[in-house]
């Protein structure tokens, strides 16, 4: 078994091939659904069905790998990034949904061909929820929950001393199994009882022969103690190959590993977030007075370049329209052309350069 440095170094690899893999898939269905040159429309309904499935299909097997690339990555930068087109993805699956829908008029829709032509499973049809809509929500959610038990605590409806002290859900659920087998159990019993009423009161009582009751409890014995040895040896033999016990450790250590990476992607985040405040703080306290300096020896050179091309100081432009922002500001080639500074090659050449 890998140490859990190596783990996560090779994780990081796969999910980052996962992303590349992912992102050809993208680019190469983005050619086919959108060619440059434009195909003939069609009329036939079930060719634009299944052309309108096929997009919708590939989509989904996209969004499904970027999905747990999102969940998994621990780089915020890339995690921005695979977002960013993960909700466009999804966007899209909404598009060809909705288009799905007004051909057909029916929001159930049959793949059973493309599924094949795909190697697609029934399984990998399922839309699934993505994991981060849960993880984001959490506060509000656990908010949400604090805020009912109050309101159900003081309307008396629940022990407010329950509120506070949450069962864990492991407790709960075993709570709830052990009370559920109790009450199978009597159940059970209840329905045995009704049977041997109903079979005493039919035949009577009648005493069994003690060989006959010997022969019978010895086959039930033998019958039971000989499944219990074959699922023993069968386990046994399943340990010794090596795949019970491995498969079962390695889910656990999977299980442990998202775990702890997704541990560590709350730490990045914070360290990203913390990171991005204090180079803010940093460059306003730095670079800021390098950068007022620059800004007003631009605008000082544009007044003087302005008033030798017209004989006048221009106007500062006002508040409302931006101040000294507007003078920076992107300009379109008609509004370099209005300006009275315009035939300025300098001028042109150093606030206007983005158009050459």
């Amino acid at each position: 078994m890998l140490p859990q440095c190596s783990w996560f170094v090779f994780l990081c690899s796969f999910y980052g091939q996962m992303w590349a893999e992912a992102q050809d898939a993208l680019v190469d269905l983005l050619q086919e659904e959108f060619p440059e040159v434009q195909p003939r429309a069609q009329k036939d309904r079930l060719h634009i069905f299944q052309t309108l499935a096929t997009f919708y299909l590939k989509y989904l097997q996209i969004m499904h790998s970027l999905e747990a690339v999102y969940d998994q990555i621990v780089h915020p930068q890339k995690r921005r990034v695979v977002r960013h087109v993960l909700e466009g993805v999804m966007g899209r699956l909404l598009e060809l949904k909705s288009e799905m829908v007004e051909l057909e008029h029916s929001d159930f829709h049959y793949f059973d061909d493309m599924l094949q032509d795909l190697k697609m499973t029934p399984s990998d049809v399922e839309v699934p929820i993505p994991r981060y809509f849960v993880r984001e929500q959490m506060h509000v959610l656990k908010d949400r929950e604090k805020l009912l038990g109050h309101v159900l605590a003081q309307g008396g409806h629940i022990d407010q001393e329950k509120v506070r002290g949450r069962m864990p859900l492991e407790e709960a659920v075993q709570l709830l199994q052990v009370s559920e087998r109790a009450r199978q159990g009597r159940l059970r019993a209840r329905l045995m009882k009704e049977i041997r009423d109903q079979e005493g009161r039919s035949f009577g009582p009648r005493a069994l022969d003690p060989d006959v009751a010997a022969t019978r409890i010895q086959k039930v014995w033998l019958g039971y103690s000989q499944r219990k040895r074959t699922i023993n040896q069968r386990l046994e033999e399943l340990m010794f190959l090596g795949m019970v016990k491995a498969a079962r450790r390695s889910r656990l250590h999977a299980q442990h590993v998202e775990d702890a990476r997704r541990t560590v992607q709350d730490q990045h985040e914070a360290e990203y977030q913390q990171a991005l405040v204090a180079i803010k703080e940093s460059v306003r306290s730095v670079d800021g007075p390098d950068f007022r300096q620059t800004l007003q020896e631009q605008i000082r050179q544009w007044f003087l370049e302005c008033r030798h091309a017209t004989g006048k100081f221009p106007d500062f432009p006002s508040a409302e329209d931006g101040g000294s922002a507007a003078i920076f500001a992107q300009k379109t080639p008609e509004q370099v052309r209005d300006s009275p500074c315009f035939f300025q090659p300098d001028f042109f050449q150093n606030h206007f350069r983005c158009f050459l």
